[in-house]
């Protein structure tokens, strides 16, 4: 099963379920930015029934970030995932990852706030082993994945790292409507959904 991390993670993720004739399906991971510099991550918000949120600590400590002020940049960020759900999935069922090799994918990992919340939320799955898979990440990053991961596979570490955007020579922003499209080029057979609580 291939879970990908919209919107740059489905272009990857679509190659890697064409490759070995997997169901494909995204998981939606929203960053909780520092209010005063949003690509700063004090933490991170998963979709599901009960939303899963990991909390960044040392950032929201350095950055003085209140419990109101976390609440409400948490709770923007959920209305946004509810968006994209909706836009991306429609009425789509979910991929049932139980006791099936899971593969969760993103176009890399930066800080690893995002991925560390996708991994958790899908650990939560009950998946029979937990992957992640990403072309490029800070070698230092990639040693706390291996600690939410059952396997890792990155082709590229680099440290220092700098951006993701670097190691691309094509990293132009990913649309929506892109992601619908290569979603339709993978529908859903009946053993692998099952039906989407409602939010």
């Amino acid at each position: 099963m291939v879970l990908a991390l919209p919107r740059g993670g489905v272009p990857v993720a679509a190659e890697v379920a064409s490759a070995l004739d997997a169901p494909l399906d995204v998981i939606l991971v929203r960053k909780i930015g520092v209010p005063a510099q949003p690509e700063l991550a004090m933490g991170a918000v998963v979709d599901g029934g009960s939303p899963l949120i990991v909390r960044n600590e040392g950032v929201i400590m350095l950055a003085g970030i209140s419990d109101t002020e976390f609440s409400a940049a948490c709770d923007d960020e959920l209305a946004e995932i509810e968006r994209r759900r909706r836009l991306y999935l429609g009425h789509r069922e979910r991929v049932d990852i139980a006791d099936r090799v899971t593969l969760v994918i993103d176009d890399g990992v930066a800080t690893g706030a995002t991925t560390r919340a996708a991994l958790r939320a899908t650990r939560l799955r009950n998946p029979k082993k937990l992957v992640l898979a990403v072309p490029v990440a800070p070698t230092e990053t990639l040693a706390v994945m291996r600690e939410e991961a059952d396997d890792v596979v990155c082709l590229e570490d680099h440290e220092p790292f700098g951006a993701i955007g670097l190691y691309y020579s094509d990293f132009r922003q990913i649309s929506d409507r892109e992601v619908v499209d290569m979603m339709s080029r993978f529908p859903l057979r009946g053993s692998h959904i099952v039906p989407v609580a409602p939010n």
